[in-house]
């Protein structure tokens, strides 16, 4: 606050009844313990921009309590300011792309598993990124490294409610899925395959773009019929354990398909059969980050059932390059994404063993319900419409997998941090 002084009351009674109308007035005497606080934390923070003896004399100076902690504050916040700026933010190098070649493109779950290596490839290729995840199994974690990136945005929403933005390609991702996240919630699980997949298809139709539905081999449930092909109708059951998942994956693709007969609505579905590799849940029960974690903590390695029962890996990057192509090709109807290298389970418990050392022994336990005893991908289509077909060795997979979790276990403070960056 300023005094004027040539006011007449000021001229006429001088300072002394300037401070008595100010001690009467309660907002000028508000207004002027705040400009007297600012003043005085000024004056502090010009002193300590001096020298250090300049510092001394006015520590020694200024010996009272509180005007020693008012100093060591501000000392300690010029410190952090210090520490902020030197950690720039350095992001991985990004191909630059052109208005005509970008493309908006949104992944509803893309702070999850695949989602987030998804997102690293997109990324990478210089296209515009946007992530949407309600992080019921998603970790922010997964796609930190990308925050504050001028292509990246990610919104925590969830997708059983609407989403209204401009994109041109749409990855749809969004399901819990493996059997304890599905089947904690089936209820939430089947409201996502049904009211989620017919919110984002309605944004696909409104902005005249395309989607890509991420499906699932359990569409086949315990299949007859082996190796899978696109054209098997799968042998499901409706009122199972695992039905919300199976059977609300297949309302999704009938979905698509209805949307693009009745709307002409691009769509694209891919039906992913099993895919491992960095950024796994610790604990999503899936077979091979069950295996893992257990061989690294010396725990017994649990199979359920004989051990017989056959399933099909592949490492993640196989499967986003396979994405990304069915995403931009001109072939419309299901298609399979995985590795026809098939193993039973006790041959995969046995090569994480022997992989990871230790004491740990494999045992079996009950059967879970409905599970398929034979899974193995028939990818005859996706090497004649893609050319695709997987290329990352299942060991050298399953060593990168390893090390991941082994960092991920080492880590005792969240400063430690397990980031998996992109290639």
């Amino acid at each position: 606050m300023i005094i004027n002084t040539t006011h007449p009351d000021t001229a006429r009674y001088g300072l002394p009844a300037c401070w008595r109308m100010i001690y009467l007035n309660r907002k000028l005497r508000m207004k002027s313990i705040v400009v007297v606080c600012g003043l005085v934390i000024g004056i502090l923070i010009w002193l300590s921009r001096g020298s250090n003896s300049t510092k001394t004399d006015f520590t020694r100076l200024l010996n009272g309590t509180g005007y020693k902690e008012i100093y060591n504050e501000i000392t300690a916040l010029k410190e952090r300011v210090g520490q902020l700026e030197r950690q720039n933010k350095i992001y991985p190098d990004v191909k630059f792309l052109n208005y005509k070649d970008r493309k908006r493109i949104l992944i509803s779950g893309g702070a999850g598993f695949v989602g987030s290596h998804l997102v690293d490839r997109l990324m990478l290729e210089g296209h515009e990124v946007t992530v949407v995840d309600n992080f019921f199994t998603g970790r922010k974690r997964n796609v930190e490294h990308w925050i504050g990136h001028e292509n990246f945005e990610l919104m925590n929403h969830d997708i059983v409610n609407p989403l209204f933005i401009e994109v041109d390609q749409i990855y749809h991702l969004a399901s819990p899925a493996s059997p304890p996240n599905y089947m904690y919630n089936p209820v939430k699980t089947i409201k996502t395959n049904t009211l989620g997949t017919n919110n984002m298809l309605g944004l696909t139709k409104r902005v005249r773009g395309r989607l890509l539905m991420a499906s699932t081999s359990e569409v086949y449930g315990d299949p007859e019929v082996h190796p899978q092909p696109e054209e098997y109708w799968g042998n499901v059951n409706p009122i199972g354990p695992r039905a919300c998942y199976d059977e609300g994956k297949r309302v999704s693709e009938t979905m698509c398909y209805a949307y693009a007969k009745q709307d002409g609505v691009e769509v694209r579905v891919a039906r992913i059969f099993n895919t491992f590799g960095p950024r796994m849940h610790m604990n999503d029960g899936r077979v091979v980050s069950n295996f893992i974690l257990q061989a690294l903590q010396g725990q017994n390695i649990t199979v359920y059932g004989s051990g017989e029962q056959t399933r099909s890996f592949q490492y993640v990057s196989d499967l986003v390059d396979g994405l990304i192509r069915l995403m931009n090709s001109n072939y419309s109807q299901p298609i399979n994404i995985g590795n026809p290298e098939e193993h039973t389970i006790m041959d995969f418990a046995t090569i994480i063993k022997d992989l990871v050392g230790g004491s740990s022994k494999i045992v079996n336990k009950p059967a879970m319900q409905d599970d398929p005893k034979k899974r193995k991908p028939d990818i005859t289509k996706a090497k004649k419409y893609l050319q695709w077909s997987p290329q990352v060795p299942m060991m050298e997979g399953i060593r990168k997998t390893i090390d991941y979790f082994r960092n991920e276990l080492k880590r005792t403070r969240h400063s430690q941090r397990n980031i998996q960056l992109p290639d």
